[in-house]
């Protein structure tokens, strides 16, 4: 099978949204909505780095497609369409089948079309995909504005991926091979959060990203951390460990004022918040634990460890 062949069978379904020409050409055509800026991501995926290579294939198009959706919320936008570029080792139809109906069951779930890309061969399954947004113009939340006494807020539970990792078949299997971005909650917090970060690396690396483009500090109260009942029977260093360090959680974590936080929850956002800290004058990220200096050391993801 030729790789247009390829994309004939597998990519080339009907566009969700507006789109002035997809996939089939040498480019995709879009128009701009008026007052509007394009926001772009893009991630790779690699076989055995990336994901265990016992992946269900369904899972991998799911996950392929959400980690980009995931850095569309954190800038406030709302996602309109993705690029695949797929490197295969072979043509296997059962992967590739599932592989696409996992990509585009996520696209189909928020809104999002696929308009183009590229196929071709390669040693190693690689998958990279570029998420394009929409946003009004100068309403992007970027890491660079948080301000001092902001509170620190996470949405979901932080950990649950990275505790999947080291436990297959486990319970929360699903939050590592389905995670959710949180789309809708990005676009309830475009004219309220200071400054948003998705947490893809580990919270306390991420938040840490924040921290040094606002040129501020943060405490963070250990004891607030939204860790699930599953990982309570671990020792609570081991708890840290994975909801400080553990990465592909793809929750959204954000500052806000104690005012713009009320009225987020006038609006009733569909997934749970939890505020974890606030801001400081003082640069660094501390740690509290009941109130008291708790000192800890973390590392998150490493991409060339």
């Amino acid at each position: 099978m030729a790789e247009f062949s390829i994309i004939d069978t597998y990519f080339n379904r009907k566009n969700f949204s507006a789109v002035d020409l997809g996939v089939g050409d040498d480019s995709a055509l879009l128009t701009p909505p008026h007052h509007h800026q394009l926001v772009i991501c893009t991630d790779t995926l690699i076989a055995g780095r990336h994901f265990p290579l016992d992946t269900d294939p369904h899972a991998i198009g799911w996950k392929s497609v959400a980690v980009n959706l995931s850095d569309i919320a954190a800038m406030g936008a709302k996602p309109h369409s993705i690029l695949l570029a797929l490197s295969l080792p072979q043509i296997d139809h059962d992967w590739l089948k599932g592989f696409s109906q996992g990509l585009y069951d996520c696209c189909d779930q928020f809104g999002v079309s696929l308009i183009g890309g590229d196929t071709t061969q390669s040693p190693h399954l690689t998958i990279t995909v570029t998420a394009l947004g929409w946003i009004e113009s100068g309403k992007a939340i970027t890491r660079s504005g948080a301000q001092v006494d902001d509170l620190v807020v996470v949405s979901g539970s932080v950990g649950d991926a990275a505790f999947a990792l080291q436990h297959p078949k486990h319970s929360l299997q699903k939050r590592l091979d389905y995670p959710t971005p949180r789309c809708e909650l990005g676009l309830m917090l475009k004219n309220l959060a200071s400054s948003m970060i998705d947490i893809s690396d580990g919270l306390a690396q991420d938040l840490s990203h924040i921290l040094k483009a606002s040129n501020v500090g943060a405490k963070l109260e250990l004891s607030q951390l939204p860790i699930k009942p599953d990982l309570s029977h671990l020792p609570e260093n081991e708890q840290w460990q994975y909801a400080l360090a553990g990465g592909d959680d793809y929750e959204l974590c954000f500052t806000i004022t104690k005012q713009n936080y009320q009225e987020l929850l006038r609006l009733q956002p569909n997934v749970t918040t939890t505020i974890i800290g606030e801001i400081t004058q003082k640069s660094g990220l501390i740690f509290e634990k009941d109130g008291l200096d708790h000192p800890l050391q973390f590392h998150g993801y490493q991409h060339f460890a």
